[in-house]
């Protein structure tokens, strides 16, 4: 069941997403300086935390996805769902540990001041 929670809640993180990534990608033909103002307050520890959240969901959410039709279309897949869940857990937590520290590392890199 928390599995089917968290298939909503990634799924509804990526739709709002989706939705102000195309408002803010569309200011760029009502004012290219607004929309030059908008990006570079994206440019902050927090929207980075943000944004591996974000890759974070989505994976979730495709990986999850990927499972629900195995379930629906595959003879055995109702039987062997919470393997396949916890199969991809384990490949969420194995893409998702390299790619929040390349995404993290250039904030740590600023906050410290070192390189």
């Amino acid at each position: 069941m928390w599995s089917w929670v968290a298939h909503r809640i990634t799924g509804v993180l990526t739709f709002f997403f989706l939705f102000a990534h195309v408002l803010d990608t569309a200011l760029v033909r009502v004012s290219p300086d607004s929309y030059d103002k908008v990006i570079e307050t994206y440019k902050n520890p927090f929207v980075n935390l943000m944004e591996v959240g974000l890759v974070g969901a989505v994976l979730y959410h495709a990986l999850n996805g990927l499972r629900i039709i195995a379930v629906d279309f595959w003879s055995k897949g109702p039987r062997l769902q919470r393997q396949m869940l916890w199969i991809i857990v384990g490949v969420w937590v194995v893409v998702m540990v390299p790619g929040a520290f390349f995404m993290l590392k250039h904030t740590v890199e600023t906050l410290t001041g070192s390189k």
